[in-house]
């Protein structure tokens, strides 16, 4: 029996002995002694059977401490531990947000904004004094480029790369009957294709990463003829291959074979009891053009479905010799995903987590303005994730360059996460990041798909006011010069000042030096991902 089970039951033993001896020295005195133990008794039965929250149902009785320290910790933690909010991995008006939004609770407050609004580093988008009214809040975006056959119409916002295994099955089934419901995307992960993903029929974005599962060989390697039979499913809407995660960029990973359960073998295509290994990079392409060719074999097995691939952006050199093997070979993925190194929402080592990978904002500018450059942004869309919870942070994003944003984080709260921080350890406490039979029972399944679904549709209605506040009518029109940044307590500038976008052609043309892409052009090539020179 698991900890909190003995616990549970440890309480449950004590209180009725309580409740027993009472009754074998009944005076007219110990009524109320007595009518305490059955209320306390009466709670423990009505946590453990309620459908709402997941900890007091993993913790009757003791589970509801939680929501005490909870309006403590933050500030315990952020001020007299860390110091710094954005050393906090989610912050405390992100989580708000989420639990509102998931939970259709009212998220107006009064007194204006709670951010101290001279200090460097704050961030507002620009308003019109002619706002435009904004009749639907469905925002989509075709993904397809000219090759493809069967281009998605996504919304602008998805749910991000989580794997089955990773998550449980309660809440992958949660996540996908709240994207069915919303008519939003699910990204798979590299866990492969679980039951679970398919139970609610929502759309699947299939993400392949280096262990190929759900298309894995014998030996490991890509299998063409397990992909195509995989990717016929009408479910799955895209294919995504992983070159890099932001969480740990560079690394692979290794499930012991005492941690595969029959459904993750069935999910993943490997065999019980035998380590499952992801190697840092694929096997089916070792160049730029070699991987081009894999994109478009992917997209011929699939015939026709958008294929992309996601990375978070390291060498920027090596995504110039990705670009430069698209114009030699004509050869262009449909999306391209660009994943900051402060998304992820697994486990990984500090020194990644922390210093290892471009953020976001960065990284998505440096490809936007790399395809402008070569002339291929408008046959390729580009999505972007990392940290992206409310309206602000997708505006943002779309402002940037991106088409489309996802978010893993925010769905993980509107599910039940309450960034115990034990997703490795098996313990989750609200059976989100758990195999836990018993703990991810806690977790109930039509309950957190409505809070997906009800997190999705009021993040987008706030965007969509945003978008209105702002004289626009889609969320695609916000451009840098829409967003605003103050650098210290007197000074402020343009988005367009500090990321611009590049003129279309000026790489192909070579006639813009600014901000080092020319240097890194020249240098790059379409052949080998290795530097000719010793540079990066």
């Amino acid at each position: 029996m698991s900890q909190y089970l003995r616990l549970s039951a440890l309480i449950g033993a004590i209180l009725g002995l309580g409740i027993s001896l009472l009754a074998m020295i009944w005076t007219s005195a110990a009524w109320l002694p007595a009518l305490f133990f059955a209320a306390i008794v009466a709670l423990g039965l009505r946590d453990a059977t309620q459908s709402k929250h997941a900890i007091l149902r993993n913790y009757p009785i003791i589970g509801h401490f939680r929501y005490f320290f909870e309006e403590i910790r933050p500030e315990i933690r952020q001020y007299l531990i860390e110091g710094d909010e954005d050393e906090v991995p989610f912050s405390r008006e992100q989580r708000e947000i989420v639990y509102q939004r998931a939970k259709n609770v009212e998220d107006k407050r009064p007194f204006g904004t709670k951010k101290r609004v001279y200090d460097g580093g704050y961030q507002w988008l620009t308003h019109s004094i002619r706002p435009r009214k904004i009749e639907s809040y469905d925002f989509r975006v075709s993904i397809g480029g000219p090759d493809c056959r069967q281009p998605y119409v996504a919304s602008i916002y998805n749910i991000s790369a989580m794997s089955f295994g990773a998550l449980s099955a309660n809440a992958i089934l949660a996540l996908n009957g709240g994207a069915k419901r919303g008519g939003f995307a699910h990204d798979t992960g590299e866990g492969g294709i679980s039951r679970y993903h398919r139970q609610a029929g929502g759309d699947l974005i299939w993400e392949l990463g280096s262990g190929y599962f759900g298309a894995r060989s014998a030996e490991g390697g890509f299998d063409p003829v397990r992909f195509a039979e995989q990717a016929a499913d009408p479910q799955i809407r895209m294919i995504e291959v992983k070159l890099s995660q932001g969480a740990k960029p560079g690394q692979g990973g290794v499930l012991p074979g005492a941690k595969i359960t029959p459904e993750i073998a069935e999910a993943r295509g490997v065999p019980m009891g035998r380590d499952c290994v992801s190697p840092a990079s694929h096997s089916a392409f070792s160049t730029p053009i070699e991987m081009m060719q894999f994109i478009a074999q992917l997209r011929d097995l699939s015939q026709g479905k958008p294929v992309g691939f996601k990375l978070c952006i390291g060498h920027r050199r090596e995504f110039m010799c990705i670009v430069k093997a698209m114009l030699e070979t004509g050869i262009t993925p449909d999306f391209i995903v660009i994943d900051g190194k402060e998304g992820g929402t697994g486990a990984a080592p500090m020194e990644f987590a922390n210093h290892m990978g471009m953020p976001l904002v960065e990284g998505l500018t440096f490809a936007h303005n790399t395809l402008r450059g070569a002339g291929l942004r408008d046959r390729i869309r580009l999505g972007a994730s990392g940290k992206l919870i409310h309206a602000f942070d997708i505006a943002k994003a779309l402002a940037l360059g991106a088409d489309w944003a996802n978010s893993a984080r925010g769905f993980m709260f509107a599910i039940g996460c309450i960034q115990a921080q034990s997703c490795h350890t098996n313990h989750c406490p609200t059976g989100v990041a758990t195999q836990d039979q018993a703990r991810q029972k806690a977790l109930v399944v039509p309950d957190k798909a409505e809070r997906v679904y009800n997190f999705h549709k009021n993040t987008l209605k706030a965007l969509g006011d945003m978008t209105g506040a702002a004289g626009l009518l889609h969320p695609s029109g916000f451009q840098p010069h829409h967003l605003m940044m103050r650098e210290n307590d007197r000074d402020m500038v343009t988005g367009d000042e500090v990321y611009p976008y590049m003129p279309e052609g000026f790489l192909l043309r070579e006639d813009d030096e600014r901000f080092g892409y020319l240097k890194r052009w020249r240098r790059a090539r379409s052949d080998r991902f290795e530097p000719f020179d010793g540079g990066i």
